[in-house]
């Protein structure tokens, strides 16, 4: 399996989008949906990255093998995935992508760059071409792990395991005219990997990642003005620490999540209680392996959400999120198609987690799924109960609605609110075919003149 790093960084304010009039959320009213088409990229898609700008638009940037394995960004409008400029608009190969939107929208990527020498470069897109930010090819050294952030002020700035420095850590910030090294360039005690750079609610960055004069374990630096500095003790994981993804909340209060090879290398989530490294709910916490793991925070909810390729799911993307006491899962376990490479895990402004992945049911092309209300485009108020056995089927159901009579519409729709079966019926009951259907999630709708009935079905 390949090592990566992809990063997701916010900086729109969240808020909590409404359940339509009459319809009380729960947690059966949200599944994870394909989010424009399954397998949208040209073709396969490598580190694949999902950030949102400041309206809420999703975008997914991706090593594109349907471009000779250049950088490609993508962007949702509505019903398609299009191209944010030139498909394929790097110099060369890039590797270890890494992709942020500022609080102006303005996008940014960075990456191993194979054409100016596996060096660091950085791009944004002026909104005609994307352009380089700086010196193309700016680090010392071969740069991989690339981890791209932006400051509160709108500096960008690059983490990357800098092989100019013996494969110790470097960052470096653009200061408007060039790139130069925050403090020491290779500032870590030994090599790195699995780098993760972002900047905590006091604007000190921070980087999490695996270092060798550890074993591998996890460490934590931040840079208190001066020098780089580790939060706790250096290599405080149980075992070898990959795939580190680290958030602050709005508290300030650390979350690192990473595959744990302490604990059979499950996802563990640990946090810095002041003192010590901590973990949040049980170590190790994943029905099996957890790779490419990830992990955001949602306003919306309140809550910390994690996500990664599942083993104990036939490698299929599954997310948890944590209750206060324990890790849950958000919709079922393992809710991508099929094996899920390069995650990538964001919350939308209006509090919507969103997925992408390196889809393995779509030839490796680029997927992104969202967990959203199974209601969306059912606006009617619902004012009663249908009864529908068996549930789940596999080729005939009876729905029955109890004290009704008169013709009513009864309409089978998907998960993302289309309309696959229509049939007007005017009995209390009535049986319906729904072997057709593929195997999965439905909604039955069932209206009259005064109200409207729903109930979920599994088709297996």
């Amino acid at each position: 399996m390949k090592n990566l790093f992809c990063l997701i960084f916010f900086f729109s304010p969240f808020i909590v989008s409404a359940q339509p009039k009459g319809i009380n959320a729960s947690s059966s009213d949200f599944m994870w949906k394909i989010v424009g088409g399954a397998g949208f990229s040209s073709g396969e898609a490598d580190y694949t990255c999902l950030a949102f700008n400041p309206s809420g638009q999703p975008y997914v940037a991706f090593s594109d093998w349907g471009q000779g394995r250049k950088a490609s960004v993508m962007k949702f409008e509505g019903t398609s995935w299009q191209a944010v400029g030139t498909p394929g608009f790097s110099a060369g190969e890039a590797d270890y992508i890494s992709f942020a939107i500022n609080s102006s929208g303005v996008p940014y990527i960075a990456f191993e760059d194979f054409a100016n020498s596996s060096k660091a470069t950085v791009m944004k897109f002026d909104g005609t071409s994307w352009v380089n930010v700086g010196q193309a090819g700016f680090s010392a050294g071969k740069a991989e792990y690339t981890s791209l952030a932006i400051s509160p002020a709108g500096e960008p700035h690059v983490a990357f395991q800098d092989w100019g420095n013996s494969g110790k850590a470097t960052v470096m910030k653009f200061d408007g005219t060039t790139w130069v090294s925050i403090a020491n360039a290779g500032f870590s005690a030994g090599q790195v990997s699995f780098l993760y750079f972002t900047f905590c609610q006091l604007g000190h960055p921070v980087l999490a990642c695996q270092e060798s004069a550890y074993a591998g374990k996890a460490t934590v630096y931040f840079y208190n003005g001066t020098n780089w500095t580790t939060i706790g003790n250096a290599g405080f994981s149980s075992g070898q620490a990959d795939y580190l993804s680290i958030l602050f909340t709005p508290s300030n209060s650390s979350r690192v999540v990473f595959e744990d090879y302490g604990n059979s290398q499950k996802a563990t989530v640990m946090t810095y209680d002041g003192t010590n490294w901590v973990s949040v709910g049980n170590a190790g916490f994943s029905s099996g392996s957890a790779s490419y793991t990830r992990i955001a925070y949602n306003p919306a909810d309140s809550m910390v959400y994690t996500a990664f390729r599942d083993g104990g799911n036939s490698g299929k993307a599954t997310v948890m999120k944590f209750d206060g006491m324990n890790w849950v899962n958000a919709g079922l376990p393992g809710v991508s198609p099929g094996p899920a490479d390069f995650i990538g895990l964001a919350i939308s402004p209006s509090g919507t987690p969103f997925l992408a992945f390196s889809d393995s049911a779509s030839f490796l092309k680029a997927t992104v799924m969202k967990y959203d209300s199974v209601m969306v485009g059912v606006q009617e108020a619902m004012q009663s109960k249908l009864s529908v056995y068996p549930n789940p089927a596999s080729d005939k159901i009876t729905i029955i609605r109890p004290g009704k009579s008169g013709k009513s519409n009864l309409v089978i729709l998907n998960t993302d609110g289309r309309e696959l079966i229509r049939k007007e019926i005017t009995g209390n009951e009535t049986q319906l075919d729904v072997s057709e259907l593929s195997p999965g999630d439905y909604i039955i709708r069932l209206t009259c003149e005064s109200s409207t009935a729903i109930e979920r079905i599994i088709r297996r």
